[in-house]
């Protein structure tokens, strides 16, 4: 009797070891996510090429930006400065350009009003849809902040609610722009403009923008400087931009 139920107890437990042998051979399986398939995952994009890179150029100390004075280092990039503060007569109420002991950046201190700063590639629009990106160094002192700025082909300028603000040194982030949500910009005072939301809510949001053809891409400080020393300002220093480029006039 003993010797049957030993029998009868092997013949289960092999039986039961060839089960899990094939569930386990078959789980690995049933767990594949294939192209096209119900278990199918998200799709994993690739990250967008390096559209540009811009470190800043300066002649001599730091001083007020002049009048057509070139002061990117990329031949085939535009610097366009906005607002008051970018064409005011006096010096010490202009955008400035900085340097050394620290890294060359655009200042804006010394701007009696906000400033905004745009780069526009020659040749290309810029696809800033998927993984685009912008990656730069940055500083602020007081309460200022360093905030995304697009101008889509239309001539529509908008603000991203991406904030940098770094007192303690110049700061290397980066931001994507897939989720951001924009306000527009009056170029002329930038100030940012909109509607009232549901309910009267003051948000101002934009609808989202198409971002497959953008213009131009820069940084906007929405307080005035407040002068020399640490008061209230921003300093821009390398802007690097990854997007796809789409040919001016409609070719890639």
């Amino acid at each position: 009797m003993l010797r049957r139920i030993a029998i009868v107890l092997f013949g289960l437990i092999v039986c039961a070891g060839l089960a899990f042998e094939g569930d386990a051979q078959q789980a690995p399986r049933s767990g594949v996510q294939r192209q096209g398939g119900r278990g199918r995952g998200p799709e994993v994009q690739s990250s967008p090429p390096l559209f540009f890179k811009e470190t800043w150029k300066i002649t001599g100390p730091a001083h007020a930006i002049a009048p057509g004075e070139v002061v990117v280092t990329n031949p085939n990039l535009e610097f366009k400065m906005y607002g008051p503060s970018a064409t005011a007569s006096d010096p010490n109420k202009r955008i400035w350009i900085s340097g050394p002991p620290g890294p060359t950046n655009i200042w804006t201190g010394m701007c009696a009003t906000p400033f905004a700063a745009t780069l526009r590639d020659k040749d290309n629009f810029v696809d800033l849809t998927g993984l685009a990106k912008v990656r730069w160094t940055t500083r602020a002192s007081g309460f200022h902040a360093v905030r995304p700025l697009i101008k889509l082909m239309d001539g529509t300028f908008l603000v991203g609610d991406h904030a940098e603000s770094s007192t303690t040194t110049f700061l290397e982030s980066e931001f994507a722009f897939a989720g951001l949500r924009w306000m527009k910009l009056d170029i002329d005072r930038i100030v940012t403009i909109g509607r009232y939301g549901p309910v009267g809510e003051a948000s101002n949001w934009a609808d989202a923008p198409d971002l497959s053809k953008v213009d131009e891409v820069g940084f906007v400080d929405l307080m005035p400087g407040s002068g020399h020393g640490s008061g209230g300002y921003v300093n821009v220093a390398s802007f690097e931009l990854y997007g796809k480029p789409v040919r001016r006039g409609g070719g890639n």
